[in-house]
């Protein structure tokens, strides 16, 4: 039987973020990757220059048909827009049981505002307790915190922790905004347990999709029944072969996307 996992995103129409990564992310880790699409957003390498929200009873129908049928075994969160689309997408989930990665996207790549700023204390309100892991980079964090960006480890275990206070089973604060030659991303849980993984900071412009792709594929490793710090490890590990080889893709002019099927074919 084939592991299922659901993510529940916007769509990105140049295929580098949003659902389109994340049904990437899922295949290549051999997991089979259903969607629930919250927003059409008109978007490439280079800005958002349209969104859409899909209106509401269409988004929790998507839900409905997927959890009615389907034995998800994951499920991953990301770009939800409005507070009307979270209040929609939490009432959707209260039955389900299994494990949420709630990615809070915020701003895309290019800089384009993706969550309203009202929507942001509703996110930190009504579903940040309901993840099994939150992924938020470091601008996500101090957002959701309304605090200072984190610059320093010991920053970032420390809203990391506020996070967990806030209903968050485990976040996982990543590094990529951080400074240094080293990236850290450091996995916190409630009981104050650090994890951190680190590599390298590659120079390339082409990371588009990152975080979409690292919180998917942590839902693709809990789909698959593997424990939320090994989950992380293989997906930081995956991700970082992404980024390794995005260069040779040579996608649009702007930021471009990762590589996600770096291990079937090397660009």
């Amino acid at each position: 039987m084939a592991h299922i996992a659901l993510t529940i995103a916007g769509s990105d129409s140049g295929g580098g973020a949003g659902i389109q990564a994340d049904l990437k992310a899922m295949s290549a880790l051999g997991v089979y990757g259903a969607s629930v699409v919250t927003a059409v957003t008109a978007q490439n390498t280079q800005a958002v220059t349209a969104v859409h929200g899909i209106p509401l009873d269409v988004i929790a129908a998507q839900i409905e048909a997927v959890l009615s049928d389907l034995d998800v075994g994951a499920i991953k969160i990301g770009m939800l827009a409005t507070p009307d689309i979270i209040e929609t997408v939490s009432r959707a989930l209260s039955e389900f049981a299994g494990p949420v990665v709630l990615d809070p996207v915020m701003i895309a790549k290019s800089g384009d505002a993706l969550l309203t700023q009202d929507a942001v204390h509703t996110l930190r309100d009504i579903l940040l307790p309901r993840a099994t892991v939150m992924t938020p980079n470091l601008p996500e964090a101090a957002c959701l915190l309304d605090d200072a960006e984190a610059e320093t480890p010991d920053q970032m275990v420390k809203q990391g922790l506020a996070l967990c206070d806030l209903g968050a089973h485990s976040v996982l604060m990543k590094g990529g905004h951080g400074r240094g030659d080293i990236c850290h991303d450091l996995l916190i849980d409630a009981s104050g347990k650090v994890a951190e993984f680190a590599a390298p900071r590659r120079d390339t412009r082409n990371t588009h999709g990152t975080g979409c792709t690292l919180s998917s594929s942590i839902a693709a490793g809990l789909t698959q029944g593997v424990p939320l710090v090994d989950a992380v490890a293989q997906a930081h590990g995956y991700l970082q072969g992404a980024i390794a080889q995005a260069d040779g893709l040579q996608i649009g002019r702007g930021h471009g996307p990762v590589h996600h099927f770096h291990r079937v074919w090397p660009a």
